[in-house]
């Protein structure tokens, strides 16, 4: 029996209060898939595992997939039923393919909790299938190749040690997840947390109240906005099919002002401002503009500075803005 959104018990993703960078990320790797993996990185306790189980729910029906530290490459790519070989001894001659990860991660969300922790050859391989789409078996001989396609979110805390920066390259983009600070926030944070405990229990039942009904009000919020989001998908590729000379030229200037190393940046850029122009208007966005190249900037760049300089800072949101010739206010 196929699982629908609403059966899966987590929190909605509209329900979800803060962390709005992590949202943008999320919603831009949606839109545009190209763009990559999504980092996050920064404090422990921040609700970002809830808010990435929430958007997986809500935009590909089901839970992300969740890749343990320890993972082998067999895990991780797919490999032989050994275990049930053992199971069965009527089957002495022939061997199962056991589905990897990767596999069962296609058209979803596959999430690596602290993958700065991981074995860099594993990392690679899920950075090269989620950049290529293609999942490439090779096992005594025999090759297999497999289409696979899923939205790629790691986690890390840079107080346990970093990503190698040709890894770091890798990942689109990066969002610092910091602890809410704002006391109006952290309060409409909690209290959305205790509405959703109290409705969650009783919102498929004949009960009512105030929490069981915000709590379907949400859920019809989220069906609504991944409506949004395929629409805005499709105004991407018609975006696409057109780019505004205007939007390579401001991408350029930020791209030089910030000083980042290779020609990624250039591209992923491009990719983030068109997917924000297409989220922002639907299907009626026909421009990108300055405001959607810096909108996304510090998502895309962060993480490539030349300088090593691994924070977004005030002085950088000035130089970018004077840049794109946009307010310093």
């Amino acid at each position: 029996m196929t699982t629908t959104p609403q059966e899966i018990k987590v929190m909605p993703y509209s329900m979800m209060v803060g962390q709005e960078d992590l949202k943008l990320a999320l919603e831009l790797a949606f839109i545009a898939p190209k763009i990559g993996g999504v980092l996050l990185s920064g404090d422990r306790g921040t609700g970002k595992s809830t808010l990435v189980r929430a958007f997986g729910v809500m935009a590909y029906g089901k839970l992300p997939v969740t890749l343990p530290i320890n993972a082998t490459e067999d895990r991780v790519v797919g490999g032989w039923d050994i275990p049930n070989l053992f199971k069965d001894q009527s089957r002495t001659n022939t061997l199962d393919r056991k589905e990897g990860l990767l596999v069962q991660a296609d058209k979803g969300i596959l999430y690596i909790d602290e993958v700065n922790l991981l074995d860099d050859r594993i990392v690679n391989i899920i950075l090269d299938v989620s950049s290529t789409g293609i999942l490439t078996i090779e096992h005594e001989g025999q090759g297999e190749r497999k289409s696979v396609n899923f939205c790629l979110v790691g986690t890390m805390n840079p107080s346990e040690g970093g990503l190698r920066p040709q890894l770091l390259d890798r990942f689109g983009l990066l969002v610092e997840v910091t602890t809410e600070e704002v006391q109006e926030t952290r309060s409409k944070i909690l209290r959305s947390v205790l509405d959703y405990e109290a409705g969650k229990e009783s919102e498929d039942e004949e009960t009512s109240g105030a929490a069981v009904a915000l709590v379907k009000e949400k859920r019809l919020a989220d069906s609504k906005l991944f409506e949004n989001l395929k629409a805005a998908r499709d105004c991407f590729n018609d975006l696409k099919k057109n780019i505004p000379p205007d939007l390579i030229e401001l991408c350029i200037k930020v791209i030089d002002r910030v000083k980042v190393e290779g020609h990624r940046a250039d591209y992923i850029l491009a990719l983030a401002a068109l997917a924000r122009a297409a989220r922002r208007e639907a299907k009626e966005a026909k421009e990108v503009t300055a405001k959607d190249v810096y909108a996304v900037a510090s998502l895309v760049l962060t993480h490539r500075q030349k300088s090593g300089n691994s924070r977004w800072d005030k002085e950088r949101e000035r130089e970018v803005k004077e840049a794109l010739g946009l307010s310093a206010e």
